[in-house]
């Protein structure tokens, strides 16, 4: 009994026995939490500059655009490139943009303009950063340990995600101008951390520049039935059940609480992430993958459209937790299955277009809800998302049978 116990105890943190992969973690966790103290200090800002939900979906159309836009280069760049290098390069912009938004406080701004170049160059700057970082962590690390990696990978992100939107809340109570110095800071450290990561085994893409190749990710992709259909599963649910963007709306007008109760909004969703993701740790899928997947997108509509509704703080929370609880099976799953399944000299050009699906459903979603309230509403545009993505599960059923049958979580022989 006591060696079943060692062994569990051993495999969860197969991946930290890696030097390189604990700098890398660390890395990644620093630049996520920075990232979402910026995200819940310029959203409320511009909230209360302008009062307008249309501009806090504008704040999500800046951040995703670069990433459409230049899907093409930030994949082959980081195929061809050293993936640290880009790392820490777009970390040390990505803390210059927010030394901006610093200045910006700094100067009084009444207006909210300004913000949105400084939120394009650091759009760009994570557009770069993205595919260069999901596709390093398959080279620090054995294919056995990989699954364990994907596991801690999303732990991170989710655990930034519950207590950076606390903490940049309550720095944003504190000030505007604590919340923005406090992520640049974080962000120099994660920039630093990468690199010294020790040189991985890389191999780089030599073959020449055009445009079969430049497209070589989105015909992987296409291709592949499973890691397409999970893809656009969650692009497209992601996309109708956003509500991200309205949180500050809630927090200030439906729930009537400060910036601290946003923060507590904004960390619901990774609260219960981040407990399903240290489970998966130790309790990897291992049947059933794509059924399970399809059920838990259509759960998360289902308590996204209970949150919509809901006027009880408690309620609000607990759906929130519940639907970050059932995203985070589609991200472990599509994680897995996109490292995994690729080539090593295709990781690049695949995780850019990961990452243009990701933005879509993130950040365009945000646009998608913002333009929505401004229309019909605010609660209105959040229950008539959380039904759409349950339409979209019901849906991929249909229109991808293979991912419904799919059953294991396992790489190419």
């Amino acid at each position: 009994m006591n060696e079943n116990s060692e062994a569990t105890l051993f495999d969860r943190y197969a991946a930290f026995r890696h030097v390189p992969y604990q700098r890398y973690w660390i890395s990644r966790f620093l630049n996520t939490f920075s990232a979402q103290v910026v995200s819940v200090a310029v959203g409320w800002q511009i909230y209360d500059i302008s009062r307008d939900p249309f501009h806090l979906g504008l704040v999500g159309l800046t951040q995703f655009l670069p990433s459409l836009l230049l899907v093409l280069i930030t994949g082959a760049v980081a195929d061809r490139f050293g993936r640290r290098f880009i790392m820490a390069f777009t970390d040390f912009i990505e803390a210059g943009c927010v030394f901006a938004l610093l200045y910006l406080v700094y100067t009084g701004v009444d207006i909210v303009w300004p913000f949105f170049p400084i939120l394009t160059v650091f759009g760009i700057a994570r557009a770069f950063n993205g595919p260069a970082t999901l596709a390093l962590t398959a080279n620090l690390v054995p294919p056995e340990d990989f699954a364990n990696a994907v596991a801690w990978n999303s732990s991170a992100w989710q655990t930034a995600s519950i207590v950076g939107p606390v903490f940049g809340g309550l720095l944003y109570g504190v000030s505007p101008a604590t919340a923005y110095t406090v992520g640049a800071v974080m962000l120099f450290a994660s920039g630093f951390l990468a690199m010294i990561i020790p040189k991985p085994s890389q191999r780089a893409e030599r073959e020449k520049v055009n445009l079969t190749s430049l497209l070589a990710g989105f015909k992987y992709i296409y291709h592949e039935k499973i890691v397409f259909g999970a893809i656009s599963l969650d692009l497209f649910a992601v996309l109708m059940g956003g509500a991200v963007a309205l949180l500050p709306v809630y927090a200030r007008d439906v729930l009537e609480l400060g910036p601290w109760g946003l923060g507590l909004l904004r960390a619901a969703p990774g609260i219960g992430a981040v407990v399903l993701a240290v489970w998966l740790t130790g309790k990897p899928i291992q049947k059933h993958a794509g059924l399970i997947m399809l059920i838990c997108v259509g759960f998360f509509g289902f308590f996204t459209i209970v949150f919509g509704a809901s006027t009880l703080v408690w309620l609000s929370i607990l759906a929130l937790a519940l639907l970050g609880a059932a995203d985070m099976i589609s991200v472990y799953i599509r994680e897995t299955l996109i490292q995994l399944w690729t080539p090593d000299k295709l990781r690049g050009r695949v995780n850019a277009v990961n990452m243009m699906f990701v933005g879509a459903s993130n950040e365009l979603g945000e646009f998608r809800a913002g333009t929505m309230a401004a229309f019909i509403g605010v609660v209105p545009a959040v229950v008539i998302g959380g039904a759409g993505a349950m339409g979209v599960a019901v849906l991929w059923a249909f229109l991808f049978p293979q991912l419904l049958k799919a059953q294991h979580l396992k790489g190419r022989d």
